[in-house]
């Protein structure tokens, strides 16, 4: 009798994102918290939990293609970040959510011609 390993017939293997989800929220927090230099930082912590989301969306069967999800969720971090620069005076907050959402949406123009076989 052959032992498999994995979860199940359809998953043979344990999915990746949750690791990927706790890093993004550890590097976007800690951008947020320490601004001004490591903004970067918090910035490339927003798209690292922007990716795990889109790719979990994918690997579940929620999502048919990546641009419109990548474009969706870039989309509402983008529109909450610029809520937050204009209603509150969080700015490195706010600039973070802004900056990673509006890479985000570029990224998706970018799956967009990929997967249209443009590029």
């Amino acid at each position: 009798m052959e032992e498999q390993s994995g979860l199940s017939e359809r998953y043979p293997t344990a999915s990746p994102w949750p690791l990927f989800v706790a890093l993004g929220l550890v590097l976007s927090e800690v951008g947020v918290f320490l601004g001004g230099v490591v903004l970067p930082v918090g910035i490339g912590g927003v798209l690292l939990l922007e990716a795990s989301v889109v790719g979990i969306m994918r690997e579940s069967g929620y999502a048919n293609s990546l641009w419109s999800t990548s474009l969706g969720v870039g989309a509402l971090v983008g529109v909450a970040g610029t809520a937050l620069l204009v209603l509150t005076p969080y700015t490195s907050r706010a600039l973070t959510l802004a900056g990673g959402g509006l890479l985000a949406v570029i990224a998706a123009v970018g799956l967009f011609l990929y997967e249209s076989g443009y590029l």
